[in-house]
């Protein structure tokens, strides 16, 4: 009895952070089926994610970064300055080349799509959970390539924020719109905007467009955008 027990202490504990119940059971789901890691709590948003993270001790977080509350980077940073010890790795809709360079600057012990096998979720866990950094090849490939170089995107310099304000331009949403999604004034937005125009050196609504596809930043939004007119 005591055997099973220590047995039991002694697994990872993971905490998975995801607004869709579905994909927390399937995490779960994948966890219980190994016998040194088990999922202990879930939370559908950084509020819940923080307060559980008071109250009781992870080994791991698995985290979204497209929550429907917040921001998935804000509640990174949150758990990064409050935990900094706490790997926290990121389980994302999107592919690599949109988040994964940000995600690890931001702090993330790795980057996984949430299409991905489930043996390499396990693999990923176990390598954060002993302090290392999971990176698949094509983020490796991503990471050589930005060491290399020696002038960074001008979209390198926009924090999490900003980035997130020029996709959603980049998709023709409007000030209002954008504050209602981010739960930001329309004042708070408009001054993202202006930075983003300065940093990205923009003169107009159609520089923007035509940077963010030319950088295949919104390749997961291209549907939704319409290009910019001549006019423009």
């Amino acid at each position: 009895m005591n055997d099973t027990l220590n047995s039991s202490m002694r697994k990872i504990s993971i905490l998975v952070v995801d607004d869709h119940p579905i994909i927390r059971r399937g995490i779960s789901q994948i966890v219980s089926e190994e016998g040194d890691m088990i999922v202990t709590g879930e939370a559908a948003d950084g509020g819940e994610a923080l307060a559980k993270l008071s109250s009781q001790e992870f080994n791991v977080v698995t985290l979204d970064l497209t929550l429907s509350k917040e921001n998935g980077f804000d509640v990174l940073e949150a758990i990064n300055s409050r935990y900094p010890e706490l790997p926290v790795l990121i389980i994302s809709m999107y592919e690599e080349e949109h988040n994964a360079m940000r995600a690890i600057k931001a702090g993330a012990a790795g980057y996984l799509c949430k299409d991905t096998l489930a043996e390499v979720l396990v693999s990923a866990i176990r390598k954060v959970a002993t302090g290392g950094k999971f990176i698949t090849p094509r983020l490796a490939e991503q990471l050589a390539v930005h060491l290399n170089t020696q002038t960074k995107a001008l979209h390198e310099n926009l924090s999490a924020r900003e980035f997130q304000v020029l996709r959603l331009l980049a998709m023709g949403k409007s000030l209002k719109q954008i504050g209602e999604s981010l739960f930001l004034s329309i004042k708070t937005v408009s001054t993202y905007k202006t930075r983003i125009f300065e940093k990205m050196q923009f003169q107009n609504n159609a520089d923007l467009i035509k940077y963010v596809i030319q950088a295949h930043l919104v390749d997961d939004l291209l549907p939704k955008i319409s290009p910019p007119s001549k006019s423009n």
